[in-house]
């Protein structure tokens, strides 16, 4: 029998959260746990603006916005909900940090999250989810690092970007394909 009962993953849609997305399948796969991957999300303009002008419609709206996402991360990573493993999809209302926690509360529960950007300006701004879990979790945290292949691949985004542009509708295709 299996120590794990449950794998919480955390996810958004970012190349990070997919790969740790396919880490929790792993895992889960191995030892007969519930793979359970979890969106949280806020309403836009946070908390403070939704009780000012709530409105219900836009909430629904919002939350099959959250539940799209979290359909399209598990399409990212797998094609499609994977074969052999029990999979409890989460949609949440709040922050992702204090979500993750208060949801992998439980002592054969572990959380998977991803690691975020690489870097010391990276961290600066991002990878607060991964800190606060890995502060206040109760259960293990498995933080998986971003590929070696992110790093790359972001560096020649952006270098592409700067060297050539788009095409705009205003501009005529001047192909010769005799």
């Amino acid at each position: 029998m299996s120590l794990l009962r449950r794998v919480i993953v955390g996810t958004c849609g970012s190349p990070g959260s997919v790969r740790a997305l396919r880490y929790a399948r792993d895992l889960a796969a191995s030892t007969d746990a519930v793979l359970i991957p979890v969106l949280a999300w806020t309403p836009p303009g946070g908390e403070i603006a939704d009780r000012r002008a709530p409105n219900p419609i836009l909430r629904k709206v919002w939350q099959d916005a959250a539940w799209h996402r979290l359909w399209g991360s598990v399409e990212a990573a797998f094609g499609g909900p994977p074969d052999g493993i029990e999979l409890q999809p989460v949609v949440i209302r709040g922050s992702a940090a204090e979500s993750l926690v208060a949801l992998a509360s439980q002592g054969d529960d572990v959380l998977v999250v991803g690691a975020g950007r690489r870097g010391v300006l990276a961290r600066i701004g991002h990878g607060k989810v991964v800190r606060y879990c890995v502060a206040k979790a109760t259960c293990p945290v498995i933080a998986v690092p971003p590929s070696a292949l992110a790093g790359y691949t972001r560096g020649w985004a952006r270098a592409f970007s700067t060297r050539h542009h788009g095409l705009n509708a205003g501009e005529p295709l001047d192909w010769n394909l005799s």
